[in-house]
């Protein structure tokens, strides 16, 4: 990696493609892409790799020359090096979890803050979620360590995610909720009662399609893409619930579609469109042709999760397990080595509902979750009970729900605008 230039690619990782299809808000984007420039031809000049400890020194340059500067550079990096490692890993794009017993962390702290996750029983993302936050904060801190850290670093860290990085609350309070699990139950550390600047509340309306513009972006796909567009926006399911989707979660006699361990761990069942079933039965049909040249072929059986695949280890070579949706090539998983095939990544569809939008010339930026918003606010329109639009997203809490009301084609119990009123020109 010697010899980087400023905005070059990373061992050929487009990095700032990635930055720029990425959730950040628009003005971190571009304070990041300054961060991440910077380094690099820090990195170029001094003839040294982009590594966790160039990241580190290069930190503690700037902490020394702009201080107030260190916070947001501190975050872009973080980000930065969180990327390169995940993309340029052996593997990397799968979105196969590590066995928990390879995966123990790399220093004492995330070791402590490992085990005490899984003696809590977290789900693996929030274990996941858990583990960022505090590397972020380890850097933040760098070149002191997180277990000489205490109250003063963390009320420090997450004053300048509202003041700096102008995180929303929730953003704030995830890693409120990381840290204080860090130092109360992983450290033995407790922090106690202690005050930092609360990120400002902000009200975000989803992006919302309509009915016309939604069949308008699915007549712009094609083939198994068209399937899982009609799908998401047919049945309000997230993404990766639409991607890990099995043969048997599909309950096409009912026009049901279970989802198995969704947002919280919690299984649901939603509605699965009748006008669907056809095509879903002949795309049943081209996958149990699949599935029989895999078997012939003697291949590993598809992933499971980590306690089935120990209880039951064949059950990934039966057609129930299939993913509904596979990928077209087989790959290597990084951790168990097998050859065997995955479900389609998330980017691939990611990047045909965006190429679909661009042919439609929509106006809105459309992401595959703009049409599980779309499926919510058009049911809202249509009459639909608030708690059964509840029920088939899989909110917890019905405030989640309520955001669509604000969206609706008639917002505020159908009020009419004084300019629509008879008699009135302009």
């Amino acid at each position: 990696m010697a010899g980087i230039v400023d905005g070059a690619d990373v061992q050929g990782w487009d990095w700032r493609s990635r930055l720029r299809d990425s959730d950040l808000d628009p003005g971190d984007k571009a304070v990041f892409q300054i961060w991440i420039g910077r380094l690099l031809k820090w990195c170029s000049e001094g003839h040294v790799p982009p590594s966790t400890l160039s990241v580190v020194q290069y930190l503690e340059s700037v902490k020394t020359q702009a201080p107030s500067e260190h916070p947001e550079a501190a975050l872009a990096l973080h980000w930065f090096s969180e990327e390169y490692r995940v993309r340029t890993a052996p593997g990397a794009g799968r979105s196969v979890p590590p066995l928990g017993k390879d995966d123990l962390g790399r220093s004492w702290w995330e070791t402590r803050l490992i085990r005490a996750c899984r003696g809590h029983h977290f789900l693996w993302r929030t274990e996941e979620t858990y583990r960022r936050w505090c590397h972020q904060y380890a850097l933040f801190v760098a070149p002191r360590v997180v277990e000489r850290t205490g109250r003063e670093e963390v009320q420090e860290f997450l004053s300048q995610l509202a003041t700096v990085q102008r995180s929303s609350p929730a953003t704030q309070r995830q890693a409120l909720n990381a840290l204080v699990f860090l130092f109360d139950k992983a450290l033995d550390r407790p922090l106690g009662e202690f005050e930092f600047v609360r990120s400002a509340p902000k009200r975000r309306i989803p992006t919302v399609l309509s009915r016309e513009e939604c069949i308008q972006l699915i007549r712009a796909m094609e083939g198994t893409a068209q399937l899982m567009a009609q799908l998401m926006y047919g049945s309000g399911i997230r993404l990766m619930e639409l991607l890990r989707l099995r043969v048997q979660d599909l309950d096409l006699p009912r026009c049901q579609i279970k989802v198995r361990g969704g947002k919280g761990d919690k299984d649901r069942a939603t509605v699965l469109p009748e006008v669907l079933k056809p095509r879903l039965e002949a795309h049943l049909n081209r996958l149990r042709e699949l599935f029989e040249q895999d078997r012939a072929a003697d291949l590993p059986g598809v992933w499971l999760p980590e306690g089935l695949a120990r209880k039951y280890p064949r059950s990934g070579e039966t057609w129930q397990w299939q993913w509904l949706f596979p990928s077209r090539e087989l790959s290597t998983d990084p951790i168990s080595g097998f050859h065997r095939r995955h479900h389609v990544l998330e980017g691939t569809f990611q990047n045909s509902v965006r190429k679909a939008a661009n042919r439609c010339k929509l106006d809105k930026r459309v992401t595959p979750h703009v049409l599980r918003h779309s499926f919510a606010t058009h049911l809202l329109e249509a009459g639909t009970d608030i708690r059964t639009v509840q029920d088939l997203l899989g909110h917890q809490n019905l405030q989640t729900t309520q955001i669509y009301l604000h969206v609706t084609q008639k917002p505020g119990l159908g009020v009419r605008s004084p300019l629509d009123a008879p008699g009135t020109t302009v």
